[in-house]
Protein backbone atom coordinates (compact mmCIF):
# COMPACT_ATOMS: atom_id res chain seq x y z
CA UNK A 1 0.00 0.00 0.00
CA UNK A 2 1.31 3.35 -0.61
CA UNK A 3 -0.41 5.17 1.81
CA UNK A 4 2.15 7.84 3.74
CA UNK A 5 0.17 7.34 7.57
CA UNK A 6 0.00 3.37 6.52
CA UNK A 7 3.25 3.77 6.01
CA UNK A 8 4.06 6.21 9.90
CA UNK A 9 1.70 3.12 11.55
CA UNK A 10 3.97 0.31 10.08
CA UNK A 11 7.18 2.46 10.79
CA UNK A 12 8.47 2.25 7.31
CA UNK A 13 8.97 5.99 7.29
CA UNK A 14 9.78 7.95 10.24
CA UNK A 15 7.59 10.42 12.29
CA UNK A 16 7.72 12.14 15.95
CA UNK A 17 5.28 9.88 18.01
CA UNK A 18 3.71 11.28 20.44
CA UNK A 19 1.03 8.29 21.40
CA UNK A 20 0.59 5.21 20.36
CA UNK A 21 -1.71 2.25 21.41
CA UNK A 22 -3.10 -0.48 19.26
CA UNK A 23 -6.09 1.06 17.53
CA UNK A 24 -4.67 4.71 16.90
CA UNK A 25 -1.09 6.91 16.99
CA UNK A 26 -0.58 10.39 17.32
CA UNK A 27 2.62 11.85 15.80
CA UNK A 28 3.89 15.96 14.97
CA UNK A 29 3.07 17.40 11.82
CA UNK A 30 5.39 17.61 9.58
CA UNK A 31 4.03 21.20 8.30
CA UNK A 32 2.86 22.83 11.34
CA UNK A 33 0.03 25.71 10.56
CA UNK A 34 0.25 26.40 14.51
CA UNK A 35 2.96 26.44 17.42
CA UNK A 36 1.31 22.95 18.35
CA UNK A 37 0.20 20.68 15.16
CA UNK A 38 -0.10 17.20 15.52
CA UNK A 39 -2.45 14.29 13.23
CA UNK A 40 -4.17 11.52 14.99
CA UNK A 41 -5.31 8.75 12.79
CA UNK A 42 -6.45 5.20 13.38
CA UNK A 43 -3.66 2.36 12.68
CA UNK A 44 -6.28 0.64 10.60
CA UNK A 45 -6.64 2.58 6.85
CA UNK A 46 -9.76 4.23 5.99
CA UNK A 47 -9.35 6.35 3.17
CA UNK A 48 -12.34 9.18 4.07
CA UNK A 49 -15.14 10.27 6.36
CA UNK A 50 -17.61 9.15 3.71
CA UNK A 51 -15.91 5.60 4.13
CA UNK A 52 -16.91 5.36 7.54
CA UNK A 53 -19.91 3.17 9.03
CA UNK A 54 -21.75 2.34 12.02
CA UNK A 55 -18.98 0.17 13.55
CA UNK A 56 -16.43 3.13 13.30
CA UNK A 57 -17.98 5.22 15.79
CA UNK A 58 -15.42 3.79 18.49
CA UNK A 59 -12.23 4.54 16.77
CA UNK A 60 -13.62 7.87 16.09
CA UNK A 61 -13.95 8.48 20.01
CA UNK A 62 -10.74 7.11 20.47
CA UNK A 63 -9.17 9.58 18.30
CA UNK A 64 -10.76 12.57 20.24
CA UNK A 65 -9.75 11.42 23.20
CA UNK A 66 -6.71 10.91 21.90
CA UNK A 67 -6.52 14.15 20.79
CA UNK A 68 -7.70 15.59 24.25
CA UNK A 69 -4.92 13.68 25.95
CA UNK A 70 -2.08 14.76 23.70
CA UNK A 71 -3.27 18.44 23.96
CA UNK A 72 -2.96 18.06 27.75
CA UNK A 73 0.44 16.06 27.41
CA UNK A 74 2.08 19.53 25.18
CA UNK A 75 0.43 21.77 27.81
CA UNK A 76 -2.14 23.58 24.89
CA UNK A 77 -5.61 22.22 26.53
CA UNK A 78 -6.40 24.71 29.21
CA UNK A 79 -5.50 27.93 26.30
CA UNK A 80 -7.10 25.78 23.75
CA UNK A 81 -6.86 24.03 20.87
CA UNK A 82 -8.77 23.34 17.17
CA UNK A 83 -9.79 19.98 15.77
CA UNK A 84 -10.38 19.33 12.27
CA UNK A 85 -11.01 16.74 9.71
CA UNK A 86 -11.38 17.03 6.30
CA UNK A 87 -12.83 15.13 3.34
CA UNK A 88 -12.02 14.63 0.25
CA UNK A 89 -10.56 17.08 -2.21
CA UNK A 90 -12.85 20.55 -1.67
CA UNK A 91 -12.57 20.26 2.15
CA UNK A 92 -8.96 20.18 1.70
CA UNK A 93 -7.96 16.44 2.27
CA UNK A 94 -4.53 15.37 1.08
CA UNK A 95 -3.71 12.00 2.10
CA UNK A 96 -6.54 9.54 1.67
CA UNK A 97 -6.11 7.80 5.00
CA UNK A 98 -8.55 9.48 7.43
CA UNK A 99 -6.36 12.18 10.16
CA UNK A 100 -7.58 14.75 12.75
CA UNK A 101 -5.37 17.77 12.93
CA UNK A 102 -4.99 19.41 16.21
CA UNK A 103 -3.63 22.97 16.49
CA UNK A 104 -2.56 24.36 19.16
CA UNK A 105 -0.09 27.46 20.61
CA UNK A 106 -1.68 30.50 19.27
CA UNK A 107 -5.40 32.05 19.13
CA UNK A 108 -7.23 30.42 16.36
CA UNK A 109 -9.28 32.66 13.95
CA UNK A 110 -12.84 31.71 12.31
CA UNK A 111 -13.39 31.03 10.10
CA UNK A 112 -10.25 29.56 9.14
CA UNK A 113 -8.03 30.57 5.76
Amino acid sequence: MDCLFCKIVNKDIPATILFEDEDVIAFEDIMPQAPSHFLVIPKRHISTLNDLTDEDAPIIGKLQITAAKVAKQKGISEAGYRVAMNCNQDGGQTVYHIHMHVLGGRAMTWPPG
